[in-house]
């Protein structure tokens, strides 16, 4: 299934991309546009299946190790998951690109061949009763999450705030990746919590309330809470580090200002308090609703979190802009 959905998202992703960048520069050219598809599609599917390995072998060596898999496995997946998928594009598209004009005939190749394989992936899906199901409910947030994340990491955000702000590009992958992955591991959590105490759209005695406020959501005396607590106690360390070792390649085009550390680490809390809050909701609403939010809510909120973290950071920038602390090599 995964195969099958890698696929499916891959080409509609590059299809997606080569729309978006026709209309800004008024034509297409059919190289380049089965270069990216080609790209896409070859990398999805190999990211998809190492990624998979990975994470059936940590889960397997966490239950080994008696350690929770969700503590581990989740943000294992999520963090090598961009690492993968980049280094495999950088990769295939080198490839592909030094091809052209030599072997025009490799790139469409590949895209007829993953368009025809497709169907037997779609046909081994529903011989497995454990991914029957997903077939066909697995595909809405995966297709929501993608055009989310188009819709700003793609260029609609990042590409005019970039223009205007140079230093925020190194940020973004960031804010995104560490806010993506604390609220993964409180999905997982609440969801296999949810799996362990209650069937399918029943809710125990204390999880009966999903609309909670957020002082239930973070002070409660739930475990959910605790858990929230202590991932948001992880957020300021972990930029500090990250934002200091990027000051130290001299790769931010950015001078670490008082006043600067201050916004950001402001932008990176509330974007995963809300996330946070936001998934106990989402989850609990949608184990009401028999919908399996191990199949459904990551999707939704790592995507989510990247409109939130380039927002924020966005905000923060202009805020930084108008009240004077200016990045010195940026010309506005």
């Amino acid at each position: 299934f995964f195969q099958c959905q890698a696929i499916v998202v891959g080409f509609l992703g590059s299809v997606v991309a080569i729309v978006m960048g026709g209309i800004k520069s008024y034509s297409v050219e059919l190289d380049h546009a089965f270069l990216l598809c080609a790209s896409s599609l070859v990398t999805s599917s190999l990211a998809s299946f190492v990624l998979g390995l990975i994470t059936a072998a940590v889960i397997v060596f966490s239950r080994h190790c008696k350690i929770n898999p969700d503590n581990v496995a989740t943000p294992i997946a999520a963090s090598l998951g961009d690492i993968t998928s980049l280094a495999l594009l950088s990769w295939i598209s080198t490839v592909l690109y030094d091809a052209i004009g030599k072997e025009d005939w490799l790139a469409p190749l590949i895209i007829a061949g993953y368009i025809l394989i497709t169907p037997l992936w779609v046909w081994i899906a529903k011989k497995n009763e454990h991914t029957r199901e997903v077939l066909h409910s697995g595909w809405t947030p995966v297709m929501a999450a993608m055009l989310i994340s188009r819709s700003n990491k793609g260029g609609l955000i990042l590409d005019f705030m970039v223009s205007r702000f140079e230093g925020i590009a190194v940020f973004q992958p960031v804010i995104n990746g560490v806010g993506g992955n604390l609220v993964a591991v409180q999905a997982s959590r609440i969801s296999t919590a949810l799996h362990r105490e209650e069937e399918l759209g029943k809710l125990a005695n204390e999880d009966t309330v999903i609309f909670i406020t957020p002082k239930a959501g973070f002070f409660g005396k739930g475990v959910h809470a605790r858990t929230a607590r202590v991932l948001m106690l992880m957020v300021i360390p972990g930029h500090l580090i990250f934002i200091y070792t990027i000051n130290y390649m001299k790769a931010g085009h950015i001078s670490l200002t008082p006043l600067f550390v201050f916004v950001y680490l402001c932008a990176s809390t509330l974007q995963v308090a809300t996330l946070l809050y936001i998934a106990y909701i989402m989850i609990h609403w949608m184990w009401k609703r028999n919908v399996d939010p191990d199949n459904s809510a990551i999707p939704y909120l790592t995507s989510l979190g990247d409109l939130l973290g380039i927002s924020l950071l966005a905000i923060g920038f202009h805020f930084l802009y108008l009240v004077g602390d200016r990045d010195a090599q940026l010309d506005i």
